[in-house]
């Protein structure tokens, strides 16, 4: 059954006449939050195409994946061009992929660190950047994850609040670039009971992911911001659980 987005009491925006996402692309869409956003789109009528290293388990109509790591910027671009192609445009881009490497900046390999950077921050920007003509076009929606480590800095985490601080100057700065032209949401979620943790030292996981935040909750608030009214736009949404520890 489809779930449309007014059956969850949720305003539509009118973009072509349509009352669905339209065509979402999403980076980092094979796991965690960027899968449970594909779902909730394809759940509301839409159409998500997914950027990632790995295949998704679901992989529609065969044609809406495109396999890069987006830590290369040049390849990331192409490949968000060949998949806006082959759908013909795009709608919305929401920028899920992401990576961390915990430990004091000493003890960080400098390429691990730079590689953090090159896929939160220099990631993010290459999707968005690629996916530009085809938003405009279509009056479209940008949508970037950030964290709340883009607002609060922790130890050692150097690599992730840099980027991620990155990603919430970076969004900021575009919404002011494109008003008027392209929607655009900065997406804060806290902590998440997704693989997000499962490679880090025990001293570095949740000490109970039972409490983390569902990531569906999370795609439903990207969802509310896909499908605004006219002249309505949802700039920054913080999305955590209610024990949350880094929020405020």
């Amino acid at each position: 059954m489809t779930i449309r987005p007014q059956d969850l009491g949720i305003a539509i925006r009118d973009r072509k006449g349509r009352d669905d996402p339209g065509t979402v692309l999403v980076s980092g869409g094979s796991s965690g939050l960027g899968a449970a956003i594909v779902r909730a789109v394809r759940l509301a009528g839409g159409r998500p195409l997914v950027l990632d290293r790995n295949k998704p388990d679901d992989n529609g109509n065969g044609k809406d994946f495109a396999r890069v790591d987006v830590a290369d910027t040049r390849a990331t671009e192409r490949a968000v061009r060949e998949l806006a192609e082959s759908a013909g445009g795009l709608d919305a881009v929401v920028t899920a992929a992401g990576i961390d490497r915990c430990g004091r900046l000493a003890d960080v390999p400098g390429t691990d660190w730079d590689n953090v950077v090159a896929v939160d921050l220099l990631g993010t920007a290459a999707v968005v950047r690629a996916a530009l003509p085809y938003l405009m076009r279509s009056r479209g929606h940008v949508i970037t994850v950030a964290s709340t480590l883009g607002l609060r800095a922790v130890s050692d985490a150097t690599a992730y609040c840099a980027a991620k601080f990155g990603v919430v100057g970076f969004t900021r700065a575009l919404a002011a670039e494109l008003a008027g032209e392209v929607g655009v949401t900065l997406l804060v979620p806290g902590g998440m009971r997704t693989n997000f943790f499962a490679d880090r030292d025990e001293k570095y996981r949740p000490a109970d992911e039972s409490v983390l935040n569902a990531p569906e909750n999370v795609a439903r608030a990207v969802l509310l911001a896909l499908t605004q009214p006219p002249g309505c736009e949802v700039r920054e949404l913080v999305v955590c659980p209610t024990s949350e520890t880094s929020w405020p």
